[in-house]
């Protein structure tokens, strides 16, 4: 099974439902677990899973180039254990694997010639962002579910809804701005509200929502762009990509940030063009492995860009 869908979307509660339909309630006994893979090169690389006695959750892109050994292995691994009792339980194990589309080319060519060989008696549950990073292959042997972004109608009626179980009072107008605010992402909208309980209570109608840091520093950090186009600015502009990058934050979720911020900056003719630039880098951020060189690279064409369009307008002016 392959679901798909924006981040805050639901993918990963849908797969703890099926599970406890399959398992019950034991599913959710579940215990972290470090393993360590050994690869060809006889380097060890280590992976953190999630495990309950009828599933194992992974994210294999954790470990990078690395993760067709991961998924070979871990899927052999659980494929050869039985259960005690195949009369009461499933006679199969489930392996969820998330954020597949970040995998390699190697590791999704692997991952389809695993499930098909262990299939009898392993079920594999694929998690995802994109089905278009997904190759073909995988894609035809599974069962595709689309997971849609909640309306804000659903996300306002569930922060009211867990309100009411936590025997709080939530006014339909801040219920209302979250929801607006949260770009369709259920998760990061009830993050906001419990950061609004702890800022204030008794919630008030025009109570202030309280933003991320990393969303302030992104946005001072496009400002900085603006401001200055020189090879210092540039300099100062990657320490504080590196900065976000160093405290997790994902690189396509600084590079859109990013992107956002600077077309808010540029009119009509200069939109095209940056956005152009942004898809061009993105590609290549897609499909390279450091991050940093290809965000920088469209920062350093932006400024120059930009810098260009105000000159070419002093110039009109005079």
């Amino acid at each position: 099974m392959l679901l798909y869908g924006p981040p805050g979307a639901g993918k990963k509660t849908r797969v703890i439902c099926l599970l406890r339909e399959l398992y019950g309630a034991g599913v959710e006994k579940m215990k972290i677990e470090h393993q360590i893979f050994e690869t060809p090169s006889k380097r060890k690389v280590e992976i953190i899973t999630i495990a309950s006695n009828y599933h194992i959750e992974v994210n294999p892109s954790d470990v990078g180039i690395y993760d067709r050994v991961v998924i070979q292995e871990l899927i052999k691994t659980v494929a050869q254990t039985h259960q005690l009792d195949s009369h009461t339980q499933r006679e199969f194990k489930v392996v969820v694997l998330m954020e597949v589309d970040k995998l390699t080319k190697d590791a999704q060519h692997a991952l389809r010639r695993t499930m098909e060989k262990y299939m009898a008696t392993c079920r594999i549950i694929l998690c995802c962002n994109s089905s278009s990073k997904v190759i073909p292959a995988i894609r035809s042997r599974c069962l595709g579910v689309r997971v849609a972004a909640p309306t804000h109608s659903e996300i306002v009626g569930i922060l009211q809804n867990i309100c009411r179980k936590e025997c709080l009072s939530i006014p339909p107008e801040l219920a209302n701005r979250i929801a607006e605010k949260s770009n369709r992402n259920l998760r990061r909208a009830i993050l906001m509200c419990e950061a609004c309980r702890v800022q204030q209570y008794p919630f008030s109608p025009d109570q202030e929502i309280v933003e991320p840091d990393w969303e302030i520093f992104l946005r001072d950090t496009a400002n900085f762009i603006v401001q200055e186009q020189s090879p210092k600015r540039l300099s100062e502009v990657r320490g504080r990509i590196y900065e976000l990058i160093s405290h997790l934050i994902p690189t396509d979720v600084i590079f859109k940030g990013l992107l956002k911020e600077l077309v808010n900056n540029c009119d009509g003719q200069l939109k095209g063009e940056v956005t152009q630039l942004a898809a061009f880098f993105e590609h290549r951020l897609q499909q390279g492995s450091k991050a940093i060189y290809h965000i920088e690279a469209f920062v350093a064409k932006f400024m120059a860009l930009y810098k260009k369009f105000l000159e070419d307008n002093m110039a009109d002016v005079y």
